[in-house]
């Protein structure tokens, strides 16, 4: 048995296996079968390779350089400043220009200030005294303007008061303005320039359109007619985002250009462009709420004729842009290629798999196609098993049980390419239909003899 088995598996190695094919004639399963075809194959072609386009070698490690620059000038006369014309050193912080930048657009100035000491503002909770022990010397008001002198300064005849500071004197005292300061800088315009390189593929490229129209950035304007000028009106980035430029010039807020690069380097490299998105970044709260808007404080110190440091503060309000930049490229490489097309035929097993579930299941014919899909292969043990089954089945006859034929030769039912012959089926057949029995001791022998 041993030699024998090693010489069937040594046999096999040298053997073909294919798949044998069950073709149904159900239309219904044919038709859903063929769908499924379709919708994969589409699939396959459109999103992937037409949409999404696989078929390229992509590039997302996008190195990238942003210059900015706005232009514009204003005038405004107020109490604390005079006369005074605005241009882009005065309103643009920082001055020199980068990916992110911020325009003035409303603020509390406080002239004058020198180190001395002074009543702090009511508006500083922590500031609020009855008497000179509440204000310890030494001691910093929180969230206030410096540091406490020991006194507590009373108006009149009023029991509370603030604590005496030395400080920049005097503090701020005056609230935000209801209306902008530089509400006409909506007609200030930025210009972005953009240069991006895709390391992978060695390919560079700029957002300025490629023109030897020396007037064309001094007369273009970023729009639906001019997609390819890098110059935008400030006005209108605001209003692209879904807000109003005066709204939002009073309290400030936080807007962000973003550049996408897309670019198929299968084409020609002029078809390479960016698109614009702009968006507003900042929550939008109420407009008293204390977390509204955008700002922060600068002074210019400068020195009077006797000499002392003076200081004018100002609490900025204004729009703060953040230029983002990010994009992909891509190349036709036959990598990626073959990996998606075969990922796609191997996808198409998943229709087999559907139907034959529809074919075996839920169909009325359903068990009829799953005799017919699956075979049923038993061997001799099971058979003589079943045979004993049957003899215990039929209540036996002593007078009228018929004398079973003899297996005159064994070997006879090996040729039988190792099923049941003929020999051991008739017996067991006339079992059923006459009274007699089948012969259980001639299975065991055609057993000894077949193995």
């Amino acid at each position: 048995m041993g030699q024998a088995g090693c010489k069937g598996l040594y046999q096999s190695l040298f053997d073909y296996k294919t798949e044998k094919y069950v073709i149904a004639k159900s239309k219904k399963v044919g038709l859903l079968y063929r769908l499924l075809q379709v919708s994969i194959l589409t699939y396959l072609v459109v999103w992937v390779f037409l949409v999404k386009k696989c078929y390229q070698d992509m590039d997302t490690s996008l190195q990238s350089n942003i210059i900015t620059k706005v232009k514009g000038v204003t005038f405004t006369n107020t109490s604390e400043l005079g006369e005074r014309l605005w241009d882009v050193a005065d309103y643009v912080i920082p001055p020199q220009g980068e990916n992110v930048f911020f325009v003035i657009t409303n603020l509390v100035v406080t002239p004058n200030q020198r180190q001395e000491t002074c009543a702090e503002s009511e508006n500083i909770p922590d500031a609020l005294c009855y008497e000179d022990s509440d204000c310890p010397p030494g001691e910093p008001v929180v969230a206030g303007n410096g540091v406490r002198t020991g006194r507590c300064l009373r108006s009149g005849s009023e029991q509370k008061g603030t604590c005496e500071i030395f400080a920049w004197c005097p503090v701020e005292t005056k609230s935000r303005p209801a209306k902008p300061l530089l509400g006409k800088a909506e007609d200030f315009t930025v210009y972005i320039k953009n240069f991006i390189r895709f390391p992978k593929f060695n390919f560079s490229k700029t957002n300025v359109l490629d023109t030897t129209d020396r007037a064309f950035l001094k007369s273009c304007k970023f729009g639906p007619k001019d997609p390819y000028c890098p110059i935008f009106r400030l006005g209108s980035v605001v209003s692209w985002t879904g807000s109003s430029f005066q709204e939002i010039a009073v309290q400030g807020g936080v807007i962000g250009i973003q550049i996408e690069w897309d670019c198929d380097l299968d084409r020609a490299p002029s078809e390479c462009y960016p698109r614009y998105y702009f968006n507003r970044l900042d929550n939008r709260f109420s407009e008293n709420s204390p977390s509204s808007g955008y700002n922060f404080r600068f002074a210019k110190y400068y020195r009077d004729a006797a000499g002392v440091e003076l200081r004018t503060l100002f609490k900025a309000y204004g729009i703060r842009f953040d230029v983002m930049v990010n994009g992909k490229a891509g190349k036709f490489n036959i990598i990626p290629t073959v990996i998606n097309v075969g990922s796609g035929v191997a996808l198409m097993g998943v229709g087999s798999f559907f139907c034959d579930l529809v074919l075996i299941y839920f169909i009325k014919k359903s068990h009829f196609y799953r005799d017919k899909k699956y075979e049923e292969v038993r061997d001799l043990e099971v058979l003589a098993r079943m045979a004993e089954s049957s003899q215990q089945s039929v209540a036996p006859d002593a007078a009228g049980l018929a004398e079973q034929p003899e297996v005159q030769d064994g070997g006879s039912a090996q040729k039988e390419n190792g099923c049941v012959c003929r020999q051991l089926l008739q017996p067991a057949r006339s079992g059923h239909q006459g009274n007699g029995k089948v012969n259980v001791e001639q299975l065991r022998n055609l057993q000894t003899v077949e193995a």
